[in-house]
């Protein structure tokens, strides 16, 4: 059968389906998102206490767009993500321009698993190894200047409340 100027039907999913992405893709990547700010605290097992001002990514879309394409974050700030959810979290560096350390936390606010210096731009999967309810995303290189470890506590006014459970 001679080729045609027609697209084979698995040719059009094809097409449909990667446009579908594209636009899905642009509209999250652009889409501006309000985050509500709040205070957080993270306390050693040292006792020593470490405040923050995070951001609270608590919706899908919130959650979908995160830090990216910020190009700066002053050293006391970061963001919170809500899963609402106890389960497996996997992240990603996609136009995320700023090295981040990730804390994986559960939903008693334990620090359960971290990830430092995540490299910016990557597609390389970010996987908490653990159930947890919470991320908090922090600038890269605090977690070793502020001798933050798994095991350390965060406090929030979110943890525990909006979505994790212990």
């Amino acid at each position: 059968m001679a080729a045609g100027p027609f697209l084979s039907l698995s040719r059009i999913g094809s097409v449909l389906v990667a446009l579908f992405l594209l636009l899905v893709g642009a509209s999250v990547a652009t889409a501006d998102e309000n985050f509500e700010q709040g205070p957080l605290t993270i306390v050693t097992a040292k006792g020593k206490q470490h405040a923050f001002t995070v951001e609270l990514a608590l919706t899908p879309r919130q959650r979908s767009q995160g830090l990216m394409d910020r190009r700066e974050m002053a050293a006391d700030r970061g963001m919170l993500f809500d899963f609402g959810e106890t389960r497996q979290v996997l992240m990603w560096m996609k136009n995320t321009y700023l090295p981040l350390d990730m804390l994986f936390i559960d939903g008693k606010g334990t620090i359960r698993t971290i990830r430092e210096n995540a490299e910016p731009l990557s597609e390389a999967i970010i996987d908490s190894r653990v159930p947890v309810a919470y991320v908090l995303e922090l600038n890269g290189g605090t977690v070793r200047k502020l001798g933050i470890r798994t095991g350390d506590t965060v406090e929030s006014p979110v943890i525990g409340k909006v979505g994790g459970t212990p």
